[in-house]
């Protein structure tokens, strides 16, 4: 195995896309919530920034891609790094520094709890966050991640497809959100008065940021500068563009005006849908998987304000939900004539692919449901998950950090 220079440059600059997509993510939720409540919300983000780069590289890394153990977990061979160098790993990048796949699968496992963190927004305690978000790395995130991409691992030999994380990243993390939803229960407030974005134009910021960011995120999932990572940016620019497009238009249809944050969403629900597919379909097959994207998340949205579960920044509907259509989607439009190391789909002659794709999204579904439940019973033990209600009423921003978003 030689390393080659220009693979090893683009998943370096892939990592660093991908890790701008945290930050991002921060000023995306950011602006959606209240003003005293903004810097805490941004905090969650930054915070899991610091917080999982050092879980990753003492032990999530290695329970994610360390040498399989009953094809469930990685071993604790990797713990701190040891024996993950400069050298190639011909299981997961036979042309790059073992350490530049580390760092890149870093900054995924870095903003999928930072995605959970919209569900309970303008009520946690910020220790219970830093707790709930250590263990839920540790025993949900990492343990997925072995079973889809990890040599050996159960689903990844089952012949589950998932290029960029629709299961690792967006199910797990949008399943988590609605548990932790329901958990937590609603805001103060919740469905008697109304709750605006304080500033729309940070959303569409965030947004903008998040979709440059994802070029990185499933484009870089190929692992090499060539003609598969050049599929993968293409269907993902397509994907999202027809998202945004399809959730912008059904929002008029529906409200009567073409709205600027739906179109924003939209495009993030695009971004999560083509996320698992992205190195395996083509063009015509992204656009079908943007629209669905568009539809079903705005959908799922409306069912969600309809059970009034308080779900406050729409993780689930667009992660949890766009993440399982996007799963499936793989299962119908995969073919090899765009990734000839995976499986056909359902439209080109292979049904059985859908079945594999749906015990990847129930299995992502039901570990994730499971072991958030447990994990915030267990930090509710040692530290109440919700602040107090007056701590709720002042807003986190200050109760929380004692310092303001702005000084007005």
């Amino acid at each position: 195995m030689k390393i080659d220079s220009g693979d090893t440059a683009w998943v370096l600059a892939s990592a660093a896309l991908v890790m701008l997509m945290t930050p991002a993510l921060g000023f995306f939720y950011g602006g959606l919530v209240r003003r005293k409540n903004v810097l805490s919300t941004i905090m969650h983000s930054f915070f899991i920034l610091c917080l999982i780069s050092v879980q990753w590289v003492l032990w999530g890394y290695s329970l994610a891609f360390g040498p399989d153990k009953f094809h469930l977990i990685g071993g604790l061979e990797w713990i701190g790094l040891n024996n993950v160098g400069f050298t190639p790993n011909a299981d997961y990048a036979p042309t790059i520094p073992h350490q530049a796949y580390m760092v890149f699968q870093m900054m995924f496992a870095v903003i999928t709890p930072a995605l959970i963190s919209g569900a309970f927004a303008e009520r946690q305690r910020f220790k219970a966050f830093v707790l709930f978000s250590l263990l839920w790395a540790t025993f949900v995130y990492d343990p997925i991640a072995h079973w889809v991409w990890g040599a050996g691992g159960w689903l990844h030999n089952l012949g589950a497809l998932d290029f960029a994380g629709g299961t690792v990243v967006h199910i797990s993390s949008g399943v988590s959100a609605l548990v932790a939803a329901l958990v937590l229960g609603r805001r103060l407030g919740f469905g008697k008065e109304k709750v605006e974005p304080h500033d729309a134009t940070m959303t569409v910021l965030g947004a903008c940021l998040l979709w440059f960011g994802w070029f990185g995120f499933n484009a870089g999932s190929a692992v090499a500068a060539g003609s598969l990572a050049t599929s993968a940016f293409v269907v993902t620019n397509t994907a999202t563009a027809m998202a945004a497009l399809t959730w912008m238009t059904v929002s008029w249809w529906h409200k009567r005006q073409p709205s600027v944050l739906g179109a924003a969403a939209g495009a993030v629900a695009g971004l999560v849908a083509i996320t698992p597919a992205s190195g395996y379909v083509n063009v015509m097959g992204s656009i079908v998987i943007g629209f669905g994207a568009g539809v079903v998340c705005y959908a799922a949205i409306q069912l969600r304000e309809r059970i009034h579960v308080d779900d406050a920044l729409d993780v689930w509907a667009v992660h949890g939900i766009g993440g399982t259509w996007g799963a499936l989607a793989t299962g119908l439009f995969a073919t090899v004539a765009i990734n000839s190391s995976a499986a056909n789909g359902l439209f080109y002659g292979n049904p059985k692919q859908v079945l594999i794709q749906l015990a990847a999204i129930g299995a992502a579904w039901g570990w994730a449901a499971v072991g958030t439940f447990v994990i915030l019973k267990v930090v509710n033990l040692f530290v109440p998950l919700r602040v107090q209600e007056e701590e709720e009423l002042l807003g986190l921003d200050i109760s929380q950090h004692g310092e303001p978003a702005y000084a007005l």
